[in-house]
């Protein structure tokens, strides 16, 4: 769906506990889903990787690939997680593909881990309007601040508005 806009979050392999696991395994709807496992993430420290050096390779990363892979609007890197709000200008699946490959390869590399960086997947929603793109950037610009960091100039990028 090239040309849309996409809100795309994705977490740590090590973040996924056995609470999420258990979420994903309900039977409610997705979105519902997402929120619960957001504000477990937030709470959590399992998987928190992105704090200095790597806080500040991760966020260089993700804007050198802003028109490569995608036209970025707006980003946060949780300890954990990311979301990504941007306009798809390839599939976002090669575009994920891509960008959490490559990010993964130089994030182990850069720490000394081996294995899984990222958890298989992502959560992707095509945003439906205007109301929903607000939504949607302000969660993302208020999220380090829900999650009270206190670090928030460093985690969040705005592109838009």
């Amino acid at each position: 769906m090239a040309g849309y806009y996409q809100f795309v979050t994705f977490r740590t392999y090590d973040s996924l506990d056995y609470y999420i696991k258990k979420i994903n395994n309900l039977n409610i709807d997705n979105a519902k889903k997402q929120y619960l496992i957001d504000k477990k993430l937030d709470e959590s420290v399992n998987g928190a990787y992105f704090y200095g050096e790597v806080l500040k390779f991760t966020k260089e990363f993700i804007l050198s690939k802003n028109t490569e892979l995608f036209d970025l609007v707006s980003f946060v890197i949780m300890p954990n997680h990311i979301h990504l709000l941007f306009k798809e200008t390839i599939k976002i699946d090669k575009a994920m593909k891509n960008l959490k490959g490559t990010l993964s390869y130089e994030l182990n590399k850069m720490i000394g881990k081996k294995g899984k960086f990222f958890a298989s997947g992502y959560y992707d929603k095509v945003i439906r309007d205007q109301k929903h793109f607000e939504v949607v950037y302000n969660y993302i610009r208020n999220n380090p601040i829900k999650a009270n960091l206190n670090d928030f100039d460093k985690r969040y990028y705005g592109i838009y508005g």
